[in-house]
């Protein structure tokens, strides 16, 4: 592949489209969003103390869009398909399979505007209270905090780093930043000072936003290894003394009123749609962090059509009302909650903190989503929750959620397109299932999606018993979150869902069954690594085409199946390939007591298995305990066990328990394919997988090399013992 300074060529397409032109609003229009915003803001804790004249409101509202350098050229070299440069610029993958202009984040905020000024946009809560922001204030707020970025030196191509939870603060400072011209780098609030300082110092960080003296702390201890940090912003408490380049919220904001606005439309002006505004770091499960580029086009492209093919709606139809709590550090929250919300005028709310502490369904249940989406832990988690209701239940009640249960998902696996429902399901619906619903918050929820990791069938089959189907989208950080997407039109169980339209798949190196690893193009594919250009000719190839390292199959009617990961692939000695997830959730199928589950066995004589048993959760810390959860306490009955606690099970090498789970194991053996696919060791570790025990990363996905490295002593007494 032909290199040059960062940039990388590939097949050459069609030269991009620039914008149209568009005019700007009637003075009559911007005197109503004047007054109704000035009204507005006096209502809104965020914004006390920030006076907006008329004057102001004129000037934020007489846009510099990109539309006026119609005539302006990519600055680019047109072939170049991948950069891993910050200030870098790529060619866009506009093709007849995919020919809608590109425009940029400022431009589909202004179009947000026009329509969407007086909807509110994020709701949040002060001392219990729902208070909320409309567009306007939110556009307003984002072009204040861009002038504070611009103020304290926020260079163009360098980032503004967010290491804080779900907050409108976190919002408009990612869209300020993209409005100065830097680039919004989400940092989990659960890293460490090490890997703060990885990010901060990769990105060329300027400027630091954190929530509490907490995270402060974090970036206290690194500053003196960042060259490139000028100050830190705190919003949700101030710091314990003051501190030189270190601001709360309100100093930020107030720092933003002495640059012009001219100044910032300047910038927006030079701004183009093949530019980068985001990094998402993926996790790392493997070595450092990469950071990957997302360039506008990425973001208002997919906001715009990821989403339509999830079937979300257009606030001019039915204004969408989403709970935003999952990691905006991760491509999947951040596209869901931040771009797409300003993309159809989303109400968010914003929800607790401690929110998957417990407080979520809280959450739910007070602003009723009308879309939702989670991680499959984070559904299992509240599968867990209802069957532990339930069995605490009374007898009458327990047998009648049982028996409404039974009868829904029956229907829903026999007839699942069908809307036409016997009345015994309709029975069940309304007696039972739709109090269920309305006790979780999902009363109004039309659409509940998933992904970032696969799901178990258990647990599909447990929410449509209840009625709520999980629609699953598969993409990654490199395919700026949906490349296929499942909806009410588009679903089929077990599935990741349909390509979005505009982009492409295909399969390579496929064996008999059809399965080859899955390779993407698109709108949707990212810039490059950031600084790492090793790793971007790795995942893309000289065609463009972006190889994901995941295997899958597509079948007649287009629907793709995730099958595993080709890293993950365990390649036995005896040059078996066995994919591990498919025995994993058999395992945790056949025996409800099982939280996680990890086959091993790459260049070993046989596989073996490490396991966890569920357990209950600290709610101050969200670590597991040591009490099992009531399902797997009701599973220790059933098998005449009396145990409570992992320990006594572990310690005790509780006779019935792990004689149940042996029969267990030897019956997903007998359905293996063959007896190189057989379980012939396992054990059960003292405690569950966690984030904080690093087995998991912050989506909840199993970190695996961690854990071979963590639990080498017994996993290589399973192979020792084998030689004795």
């Amino acid at each position: 592949m032909p290199r040059n300074s960062g940039a990388g060529y590939g097949c050459p397409h069609g030269d991009p489209s620039m914008l149209d032109s568009r005019e700007t609003p009637q003075e009559s229009q911007q005197d109503m969003i004047v007054r109704t915003t000035q009204e507005k803001l006096k209502t809104s804790s965020l914004t006390d103390r920030q006076p907006l004249s008329k004057e102001s409101l004129n000037h934020a509202l007489e846009l510099s869009v990109p539309e006026k350098v119609n005539n302006a050229q990519w600055d680019a070299p047109e072939e170049a398909l991948w950069t891993t440069r910050a200030d870098g610029r790529v060619r866009l993958r506009i093709d007849p399979s995919c020919p809608q202009l590109p425009y940029t984040v400022h431009r589909m905020f202004y179009e947000a505007l026009d329509k969407y000024g007086d909807l509110i946009a994020l709701g949040f809560k002060r001392q219990d209270k729902w208070e909320h922001i409309s567009y306007s204030q939110y556009y307003l707020l984002a072009r204040r905090a861009a002038k504070g970025f611009l103020k304290l030196g926020l260079k163009q191509a360098h980032s503004v780093a967010i290491l804080g939870f779900n907050s409108p603060e976190w919002f408009f400072s990612a869209v300020g930043t993209v409005f100065a011209g830097g680039i919004v780098t989400g940092i989990y609030t659960t890293s460490s000072p090490e890997a703060c300082q990885y990010i901060a110092y990769d990105c060329c960080a300027n400027v630091i936003v954190v929530d509490t003296q907490k995270q402060l702390e974090k970036i206290l201890k690194i500053w003196k290894q960042l060259p490139h940090l000028k100050a830190v912003v705190i919003y949700k408490e101030p710091p314990p003394n003051k501190m030189a380049n270190v601001y709360t919220m309100e100093e930020f904001m107030e720092l933003g009123n002495e640059v012009p606005e001219e100044a910032l439309d300047a910038i927006i002006d030079t701004q183009q749609p093949n530019q980068c505004c985001v990094l998402v770091y993926t996790s790392g499960t493997t070595g450092n962090p990469k950071g990957v580029m997302l360039s506008q086009d990425n973001i208002t492209w997919t906001a715009r059509y990821g989403s339509q093919a999830g079937d979300i709606r257009p606030a001019e139809v039915q204004q969408e009302v989403v709970v935003s709590y999952l990691p905006l550090s991760h491509i999947a929250a951040q596209i869901y909650d931040l771009w797409t919300g300003i993309q159809w005028g989303a109400q968010v709310c914003f929800a607790e903190p401690d929110a998957l502490k417990g407080s979520l369904v809280n959450t739910l249940r007070e602003v009723e989503p009308t879309s939702h989406m989670g991680v499959p832990r984070v559904w299992e988690k509240i599968m867990e929750r209802i069957q532990e209701v339930a069995a605490q239940s009374g007898f009458i009640r327990r047998k009648m959620l049982l028996w409404a249960m039974s009868v829904t998902l029956e229907q829903n696996l026999t007839c699942p397109g069908s809307d036409l429902k016997p009345f015994t399901t309709r029975l069940a619906d309304y007696l039972v299932l739709a109090k269920v619903r309305q006790a979780l918050g999902f009363a109004k929820c039309q659409k509940n999606f998933y992904g970032a990791a696969p799901m178990m069938a258990e647990t599909q089959h447990f929410f449509l018993g209840l009625n709520i189907r999980l629609y699953a989208g598969y993409g990654l950080s490199e395919t700026s979150g949906p490349h296929f997407m499942s909806s009410p039109y588009n679903y089929r169980l077990y599935s990741s869902g349909k390509l979005v339209p505009g982009c492409r798949v295909k399969l390579v190196n496929q064996d008999a069954e059809g399965i080859g690893e899955i390779c993407l193009w698109g709108r949707t594919i990212f810039m490059g690594y950031l600084n790492m250009e090793d790793k971007t000719c790795e995942a893309i190839d000289e065609e463009g085409w972006l190889h994901t390292g995941d295997t899958g199959r597509l079948d007649a009617d287009g629907f793709l199946y995730i099958t595993g990961r080709l890293k993950e692939l365990i390649i036995t000695a005896g040059g078996e390939n066995v994919p591990p997830v498919p025995i994993e959730e058999a395992v945790k199928m056949e025996l409800p007591i099982i939280s996680n589950a990890m086959l091993i066995g790459d260049q070993r004589k046989f596989l073996s298995m490490l396991l966890t048993l569920k357990c209950t959760l600290d709610p101050d810390t969200s670590d597991q305990t040591d009490n099992l959860t009531e399902q797997a306490v009701e599973f220790c009955q059933r098998v005449g066990s009396r145990a409570t606690t992992v320990s006594e099970i572990v310690e005790k090498k509780d006779e019935a328990v792990y004689q149940a789970i042996e029969e267990g194991i030897r019956r997903v053996n007998m359905n293996a394919a063959a007896r190189p696919y057989h379980i012939q060791k396992w054990a059960i570790l003292e405690r569950d997988f966690s984030i904080s025990g690093g087995e998991l990363g912050p989506t909840m996905k199993l970190k695996r090399l961690t854990v071979l490295e963590k639990y080498k002593g017994i996993i290589d007494s399973f192979y020792q013992e084998q030689k004795m």
